[in-house]
């Protein structure tokens, strides 16, 4: 049995920091508070101050600030619901967090995240100043949309100045959000901003054009539905609050006038061949938060589950802060479900207590212990623990690989192919083709792309990929005789050939249980023709290749010649996991996946007759790390 981490510095996974009570027994809200940008430009905010049956407190406070494109009205209403939701997903019953369910969807707002999301009260009435800003051409804010572009970019150091400089402000100032605002309130820490003294991202991405527009090379349905979105909201203003500040006009005027591309270019990066933005391009890199340039506290908060699961500890690592005010948090969450289950015995404090135990620590100098926290704190899968330790991924663990074979394990009668995965190579050749059959949208993938909603229909959409497995080569190894930590990213090594020119490669890692469900704990997933691997970025551990960086521009595409044979190394992202004695791990290696990847039809004329190569002189394996097992 391998025994779970608890503490590397002190504090353990379920300790309370204290918060201290309520300062202020009211909160005063204001609306659609206009911040004039030097543009012209006037974005829209709601600001909360706390204060009592007079009104706001005339004390001077620390501000938090969170950016949304998802317009702050809409926000602002649901969080009306917010006692009653946290009350009602209280009656829920929570799972034993082996693997989260559809009872812990349901508990989610029972954590605190509700509160965090927009403007957390429970700071608030603490002693903060909150405001939920609409960025330009968002909500009821004037302006063009263009996400995080240069000129939102500077909007946000704008805000940030006008903020400090408003009397209910003492100067200090922290950015925090989920998603869109998480990412926002990175990019703003790495300008460096005057005033700025702390950072809570919540599911944020180190780079959201590979992860979540191109995943594997590939556009994701979800982007264009996510630009409309924007859009519809963009068209549901606070219309008392813009006549009131006469900028009724300004905003109709930009709606009608300054109309967004986007919609536009996510249809062309989808139907064009070989369009610019469907590679990685400097565009793309103008967008990103310079992570190497914050300074200041910052906590990443993310979930092995979410749409951004790449990004957390590549976050956490290139951010030069100490460890202490700098913290990662990785749960098994999906993107709508971080903090189901804390504030429960044995999970971390509720989110919104958390935050503003965080803000205390680095924002007001409250020496409450936070700092002594993870600094890596992790809920195991496979077991529901919470591990910490100062580092990812675990250093007791061992790099390992498994090579693919043609052995069946007697598991996967429901697959296109049972294979196995050995400690040694075949020593036969073989030539796998991949299934062209349309893949079940019954998988953990739904899952992810719906932000966990899926999960509320069954454990087919999430927990149990055997359906989606129907048509994929699977790989799955003996049972582990002892139980088995996995930590830190894999690496996907095929030898490979296509007819045509180009190969798409999905890959689900799964944890086998005896009984024989497929649990998804993790996943990759590449465009042949972009294999080409950034030495410099990648990860090695042991001299073998564990995370592989592609950069993904036009310029470092290689072609796929068709019948010859060519290497590929397929990322697949990190995740913490616990195999019981008598479980198996498995590969599922599929063509594509629904509705995780859209490939183009232009692209999938190009896309025929891939098969994966099994041959005793150039073997293909998974690589990972590993304690347990065979140790």
């Amino acid at each position: 049995m391998v025994e779970p981490l608890t503490s590397a510095t002190g504090a353990l996974p379920d300790a309370r920091f204290d918060i201290g009570p309520a300062r202020y027994p009211k909160l005063h809200a204001s609306s659609t508070i206009p911040i004039p940008m030097s543009d012209g430009a006037v974005l829209s905010a709601d600001v909360l101050r706390p204060g009592d049956r007079s009104g706001p407190t005339a004390e001077p406070l620390p501000a938090l600030i969170n950016f949304t494109a998802y317009n702050k009205m809409l926000n602002r209403h649901g969080m009306r619901a917010n006692r009653a939701l946290r009350a009602l997903a209280m009656r829920v019953a929570p799972s034993d967090r082996g693997r989260m369910t559809a009872r812990d969807v349901l508990r989610t707002p029972a954590g605190g995240i509700l509160e965090p999301f927009a403007i957390n009260r429970t700071a608030v009435s603490r002693g903060y100043v909150g405001l939920m800003v609409d960025v330009r051409g968002t909500g009821s804010s004037t302006g063009t949309w263009d996400f995080f572009g240069p000129r939102e970019q500077r909007d946000y150091l704008e805000v940030l100045e006008w903020v400090r400089a408003q009397p209910w402000c003492d100067g200090r100032v922290a950015v925090t959000g989920l998603s869109y605002g998480a990412i926002s309130a990175l990019i703003t820490a790495g300008l460096r901003p005057e005033g700025l003294t702390a950072v809570f991202a919540i599911e944020a991405g180190e780079n959201p054009v590979r992860e979540l527009g191109l995943t594997g090379g590939v556009p994701t349905p979800g982007m264009l539905a996510w630009i409309l979105f924007v859009h519809g909201a963009g068209r549901v203003p606070a219309l008392p609050g813009l006549v009131r500040n006469g900028l009724l006009g300004h905003y109709l005027r930009d709606r009608v006038t300054a109309r967004s591309d986007w919609v536009r270019r996510a249809l062309r990066i989808a139907l064009d061949i070989d369009h610019p933005d469907g590679y990685l391009n400097p565009e793309w890199a103008a967008r990103l938060a310079h992570f190497e340039e914050i300074d200041v506290p910052t906590w990443i908060h993310g979930g092995w589950h979410d749409v951004y699961n790449r990004s957390n500890f590549r976050i956490y690592d290139r951010i030069p802060v100490a460890p202490g005010p700098k913290q990662v948090l990785v749960d098994d969450s999906y993107h709508l479900t971080p903090g189901s289950g804390f504030g429960d015995p044995g999970n971390p404090q509720a989110l919104d207590e958390l935050q503003c135990a965080f803000f205390d620590r680095w924002v007001k100098g409250i020496d409450n212990g936070i700092d002594g926290y993870g600094p890596v704190t992790v809920r195991r899968q496979g077991d529901g623990r919470w591990v910490q330790r100062a580092e990812f991924p675990d250093p007791a663990t061992g790099v390992r690989r498994l090579y693919l074979t043609d052995v069946p394990s007697g598991t996967a009668g429901h697959a296109a192919l049972d294979g196995g995965l050995s400690s040694a190579p075949t020593d036969t050749e073989l030539s796998l083709p991949v299934p062209t059959g349309r893949v079940s949208a019954a998988s953990n993938n739904t899952a992810v792309m719906t932000m966990g909603v899926a999960l509320l229909f069954g454990d087919r959409f999430g927990n149990d990929d055997r359906r989606s497995e129907a048509t994929a080569l699977t790989f799955t190894s003996a049972p582990f005789a002892t139980d088995t930590v996995l930590s830190g990213p894999m690496n996907l090594h095929l030898l490979a050939t296509a007819d045509g020119a180009d190969a798409f490669w999905s890959v689900i890692v799964c944890d086998v249980r005896p009984d024989g469900a497929s649990v998804p704990l993790t996943r990759g997933a590449l465009l042949s023709t972009l294999r080409a691997v950034d030495s410099a970025d990648s990860y090695y551990a042991e001299g073998e290749l564990l995370f592989a960086v592609h950069p993904m521009t036009a310029d470092s595409a290689q072609p796929v010649e068709p019948g010859l044979a060519f290497e590929i190394d397929i990322e697949i992202n990190p995740t913490e996991a616990l195999l019981r004695a008598g479980h198996r791990l498995r590969i599922s290696v599929s063509r594509t996946s629904s509705p995780r990847h859209l490939i183009p039809p232009w692209k999938q004329r190009q896309i025929a007759g891939q098969r994966v190569l099994l041959r005793p002189d150039n073997p293909s394996y998974l690589s990972f790390r590993a304690l347990g097992g065979d140790d």
